[in-house]
């Protein structure tokens, strides 16, 4: 199969890494395993993931997919065609040693001379993040909308109770009701002792309620300041986006991705997602 790519391929550079790594961290969860070994060896699952990140591929269903139609998966799985969930389940199983990869990665490149760490460039870019910017809200709004939640529920209850000692009231403790189109009838009807089927009791369409307008001097709750450890009036799971005010879009919530990349040879030596607009710091 390796005769199906040229020689200064991508996907042969990758499988050279991973078989210069150290996943031990891995591989030691399956010594330990009783049932049996590994379903797929776990250097072949690495070198699938690795080359699917590289080439842009993050979906594990798009990587099953190129499995069967793509040469270069096809030679870095040695011809296995391990399911998305599998390739999901690894990533997931496997998320701290796979990132502990990226360290003996830039070992290597060290070794090889591609880091010199004399100088360095960052740069980040703002990313959407998979949120909505209306719900965000800090601890003290979860609190109040804790308790206005709390609230419904205690009235949808009192209700219940209400209409359960009405009923008894109006039919009787110990009699069971029988139900159609809507209404309450008792038991021993004449539709029920005739057999005839009753009619499909169809409900009144609810009027759509119309979507209450934006209006531009809404903002965040969370800003773009980080919340104090010691504050108890915002909690850092409440407010993990960056809702930073930029002067193009100032609503727009979405992270700050970072990277550091060795001036001299391109490679990136760190990276980070957070929730700080400013890269002064």
């Amino acid at each position: 199969m390796q005769g199906w790519l040229p020689e200064d391929h991508l996907a042969y550079f990758i499988s050279d890494i991973a078989d210069q790594l150290d996943l031990s961290e891995i591989t030691a969860r399956y010594e330990q395993e009783r049932r049996g070994g590994a379903p797929y060896n776990p250097r072949m699952m690495v070198k699938v993931l690795l080359y699917g990140y590289c080439i842009g591929v993050s979906s594990s269903r798009r990587m099953a997919q190129r499995l069967h139609e793509d040469i270069a998966f096809r030679v870095q799985a040695a011809n296995n065609a391990p399911d998305f969930r599998t390739i999901s389940d690894f990533r997931k199983d496997h998320l701290a040693a796979l990132s502990g990869l990226f360290l003996q990665v830039l070992m290597l490149c060290s070794q090889a001379g591609l880091v010199k760490l004399g100088h360095v460039v960052l740069d980040s870019t703002k990313v959407r993040a998979n949120a909505s910017k209306h719900k965000a809200m800090s601890y003290k709004r979860m609190k109040e909308r804790e308790g206005q939640l709390a609230a419904e529920v205690a009235e949808l209850l009192r209700h219940a109770q209400e209409v359960d000692e009405e009923e008894d009231h109006r039919y009787g403790r110990d009699k069971g009701e029988r139900v159609a189109g809507g209404v309450v009838l008792p038991g021993g009807s004449a539709g029920a002792r005739s057999g005839r089927p009753w009619r499909r009791w169809k409900p009144r369409p609810r009027p759509r309620r119309k979507q209450p307008r934006q209006r531009a001097r809404r903002i965040l709750e969370c800003r773009m300041t980080r919340p104090s450890a010691t504050s108890p009036t915002r909690s850092p799971a409440s407010c993990p986006l960056l809702a930073a005010r930029t002067s193009s879009k100032p609503t727009i919530v979405r992270r700050n991705c970072r990277a550091v990349v060795d001036h001299e040879h391109k490679v990136i030596v760190a990276t980070r997602a957070t929730d700080v607009a400013s890269d002064k710091g």
